[in-house]
Order: C-alpha cells, then sequence, then structure tokens
C-alpha cells in the first residue's frame, strides 16, 4: 500500500470517528428520523397479535384515528368520537361522531364507518384478541351523527379501551374493495400522518396529511426505523442518523444526555415489568412460587442495574391506575425463601428446577434483570435456565398457553383500569393470562360488569392482595421510558409509553 493511500484511509476513517461522536442535525429539517425498538409486523390496528403489542402503537396512532384518544398524562380527550355515554339503566351507549374528519384518500369518515369497525372488532371470526370486549356491542342505529348501540352487558372498561388496544376506526368501502390483503398492501386511516413507504423489518416513512382534523404536526415526513438492537439505537443518536432513539441503557441514557447536542428526557410510564408464572410443573408447588417472589431483591435491581430509572412494584397495578394499593408488599426475605423451599424438599444441592423466558434488549437491561433474578434464585435453591425468544414469540405462546413455567414480560396498561392489568393478565378465560385456578377466576369473573364503580375498584385490590400472597405472579417494578433526542427539538414523553412524531415539536 504506497503512502497517499494509507493517509487516504486513514483520513476517512477520522471522519467516520468524528460524524460518529458528534451528533449532525438531519440533513432535512422538515423530516423527523425515530429509532424504534420494534419491527411493524402488521398493517392491522384491530386484529390480530400485532393489534395488542402495546409497544408498536406509536406507529399505529400516527397513521389511525381511535374513538376516543388520551393526553399525555392518561387524562381521555376526543378523537374520532366527540361524545360517548352509557344510558342511565346501563343497557345502552351513545356515541356522537366529529363531522370534520377524513380518510387518507379525501373522503369524510362516517357513522357507518365506525358501526363496521366495531362489528368486525366484536366478530369472533376476525381474530381480534380482544374480542370480548367489542363483542359486547349489540344492535346500532344511526341518527345524523350520533350512534346507539344496545348492549348485551355493562362493562365499565368499554370506553377506556376505545382508547387503547384494538380500539381503531378502519374505512369500510376502502377495507371491503381492497381487502385484508389490499389493506395490508396500502393501509388507510385519517390520522395525522398518512403511509409513505413502508420496507418490512426496515423501516416506515410516513407523510403529513394536511386534511387532518387536530392540530398539525410539525414535521412533514416521519421516519420510523426499525433498529431493535439496543446497542445499534445508541449509535443511531451518537452519529446523528436518527433524530430520536428510545429504551436505550440507562447508562447510556446518563451519559449521552450530558453530551453537547442531546437532550435526554424520561418519564415513569404505565408499564410494568413483571414474570408471568404458568400453572405448570413445579410452578405448581406454592412453596417453589412463594419462594421465588420473596427471592427477588427487586430495590438493588433497579438501583444497580436500571441506575435508579424504576419504581419497584409488588402488584400488576402500577402507581398510577386506579386500583393501585401500596399496602400490598411482598418482602424480600431469601431466609424465608429457602425455608418455603426446603418445606417442599427443595435446597441448594437439590434445586427446583425451571426453564424462565425473556427478550433481550426488547426493554433496556430485561435479559440482564433476569440474570439477576436467576442469580438470586440460586442462592436459595432454584435453578432456572434462561431462554431468550423475540417479542413476537412471547405473544404467540401466550396466545396459546404454552409459557415455560416462568416468563418475563413488560405489561401496559395505558388507561389504568385494573380489568386491563390484573383482570387480563389474570382471568383464565383471558388469551393474555398464563395462570389458569378457579380460585383467582371465581373472584374476578363478577368484577367484569361490576357497576358500583367503587366496590368494583375494591374487589381489585382484594384480588391483587390475594394474587401476591399466592405469588400466582411475580410484578418487578414500573418502567421509566428513556428518550434520547437531539437538540432544536422539543418531546413530549407520554404516560402510555408511546413516542408520537405528532406531539414532537421544533425549537
Amino acid at each position: 500500500m504506497n503512502i497517499l493511500n494509507l493517509i487516504s484511509r486513514s483520513m476517512g476513517a477520522l471522519l467516520v470517528l468524528i460524524c460518529i461522536s458528534l451528533p449532525t442535525q438531519a440533513a432535512d429539517d422538515d423530516t423527523l428520523t425515530i429509532a424504534y425498538n420494534v419491527n411493524l409486523p402488521s398493517w392491522d390496528p384491530t386484529v390480530g397479535l400485532s393489534a395488542v403489542n402495546p409497544t408498536i402503537q406509536s406507529i399505529y396512532k400516527s397513521v389511525f384515528d381511535q374513538y376516543i384518544d388520551q393526553n399525555p398524562d392518561l387524562s381521555f380527550k376526543p378523537g374520532l368520537l366527540t361524545d360517548w355515554s352509557w344510558s342511565d339503566d346501563k343497557t345502552s351507549i351513545s356515541m356522537t361522531l366529529r363531522e370534520n374528519a377524513f380518510w387518507h384518500d379525501g373522503t369524510p369518515v362516517t357513522v357507518e364507518d365506525v358501526m363496521w369497525s366495531l362489528e368486525r372488532a366484536g366478530n369472533p371470526d376476525t381474530g381480534n384478541p380482544i374480542q370480548f370486549i367489542w363483542g359486547k356491542v349489540g344492535e346500532m342505529t344511526a341518527d345524523g351523527n350520533t350512534i346507539t348501540a344496545q348492549m348485551a352487558g355493562y362493562d365499565p372498561s368499554l370506553f377506556p379501551w376505545m382508547a387503547f388496544l384494538t380500539g381503531y376506526i378502519l374505512p369500510k368501502n376502502y377495507f371491503e374493495k381492497v381487502g385484508a390483503e389490499g389493506f395490508e398492501k396500502a393501509p388507510m386511516g385519517s390520522g395525522p400522518y398518512m403511509l409513505d413507504a413502508f420496507e418490512r423489518d426496515g423501516f416506515v416513512r410516513l407523510k403529513r396529511f394536511d386534511q387532518y382534523w387536530g392540530d398539525a404536526p410539525a414535521f412533514e415526513t416521519v421516519i420510523f426505523k426499525f433498529v431493535t438492537d439496543a446497542s445499534s439505537r445508541v449509535a443511531e443518536i451518537e452519529s446523528g442518523s436518527s433524530d430520536i432513539t428510545i429504551e436505550v441503557p440507562y447508562e447510556q441514557f446518563d451519559r449521552l444526555a450530558a453530551v453537547d447536542g442531546i437532550n435526554g428526557v424520561s418519564t415513569p410510564v404505565s408499564d410494568i415489568g413483571m414474570i408471568f408464572l404458568n400453572d405448570i410443573e413445579v410452578m405448581e408447588d406454592a412453596n417453589v412460587r412463594k419462594a421465588a417472589a420473596h427471592a427477588i431483591n427487586k430495590p438493588v435491581i433497579v438501583d444497580r442495574l436500571l441506575r435508579g430509572y424504576g419504581v419497584p412494584i409488588d402488584t400488576l397495578q402500577a402507581p398510577e391506575y386506579m386500583a393501585y394499593d401500596d399496602s400490598i408488599k411482598v418482602a424480600y426475605d431469601p431466609e424465608l425463601a429457602s425455608e418455603l423451599l426446603a418445606k417442599s424438599g427443595y435446597s441448594k444441592d437439590n434445586p427446583a428446577k425451571f426453564k424462565i423466558q425473556t427478550t433481550r434488549g426488547f426493554k433496556p437491561k430485561d435479559y440482564e434483570m433476569v440474570q439477576a433474578i436467576v442469580g438470586m434464585w440460586r442462592k436459595i435453591g432454584i435453578e432456572a435456565e434462561i431462554e431468550v425468544y423475540e417479542i413476537a414469540k412471547h405473544y404467540e405462546l401466550r396466545a396459546s398457553d404454552t409459557l415455560a413455567p416462568a416468563a418475563f414480560y413488560n405489561w401496559g396498561n395505558s388507561i389504568g383500569d385494573p380489568s386491563t392489568s390484573t383482570g387480563f393478565a389474570m382471568f383464565g378465560p383471558s388469551p393474555h393470562s398464563t395462570w389458569d385456578t378457579e380460585d383467582v377466576d371465581g373472584m374476578i369473573g363478577p368484577l367484569w360488569g361490576e357497576a358500583d364503580e367503587a366496590k368494583r375498584i375494591d374487589g381489585y385490590k382484594k384480588v391483587d392482595a390475594y394474587i401476591a400472597e399466592n405469588a400466582y405472579v411475580i410484578p418487578l417494578l414500573q418502567y421509566v421510558q428513556p428518550i434520547l433526542h437531539r437538540e432544536g427539538i422539543s418531546v413530549t414523553p407520554h404516560v402510555a409509553n408511546f413516542v408520537l412524531p405528532q406531539l414532537v415539536t421544533k425549537q
């Protein structure tokens, strides 16, 4: 190699290092690029397993509108519906559609779209995992922009669900014209952005929809880059390749938030980290379950692994949820854990054995947390084998009730209703539950249609206390979402763990 080539290559390498170490503003100031932590498996926000993945709702909410929307603090506000209410006798509901909403092809959103979307969501043949919510909506009639629907039963969480998973309105005529496959290729919504390009496992590029009924977003173009590796997401913001990145390791968050040109924002969100327990193998032994719960030092995990970015919890209710009860405690007590195992004949010499499944890099330190927990278990006489899988595999196994005896997961509940946390996670007939025992089902069952709100909330608190006492699930912590972004923009954090481009502004 001659000296000129050597100098040329050295200068090129130096330039690369400079570009990596100094964040740069995007070349197009009207384009916002987000390094996102998951792929988008489907464009249908209403049916299929991907529809109930809380993490991809940021993309759905950018393109589609929900019946009811939420502010960043989780308070409810009008979406495509401007008014909604139950009748006094709780046998019917009334909904009013806004008049100034349009689909991305310029045609108006109609009451027929609303009624068709509700019927489709409630049809058991469509494969909506939340069908049992929407299936309670019966015969619907329209008078102008007001829809009245007869109800098969009272459900206090119905309207909150209209701001949550699968609660989207789709275009009836367009969907019926192109079919499910055609819609997957060319989805259409009424949200602030419309699809411009999509490369599966690569990126989504969106363009601002100028006929959107709400406030106009600040950016003309939004790109969601699918970057599932956490270290790669760090590189995206550090090199200036992306304007925003999320779910990075907290030590990297602290480091980069102190770098000139990069800002950090974090907030406790509605996601909780927990360990599903499946009522199979050694988990049928109450002593093993309780020992596993008492052996975990949650404050140490939060302080050492998450650098304080988390809130230890002992129930499936986060502090912002309606039924949170801070009197429910599962103490860290390794001595008690050892005693419980000994009652069932287990010890460090004869350990209880099972598999625990987890994602790796989906959430900050998810795999490392499980490693730490497995180490804590080993000290008392539990040997757990770690199996790593993608989040999509978790949904598949959970839907078929074939998860391992233990499975780490982050549960999202942006509406804060206990039915969408304890209810769906622990009620046997729910497609999201892995624990199926008559005692829990008998406690939760009557609460689904309880019209007395105080009685309903108190009932869920009693369920949570009972679940904690019997260690049917192991809640760990409430997450804090780390968001890094370049200077020159302002990012509004959302307690629902969303990163919504329509809430990003230019400074």
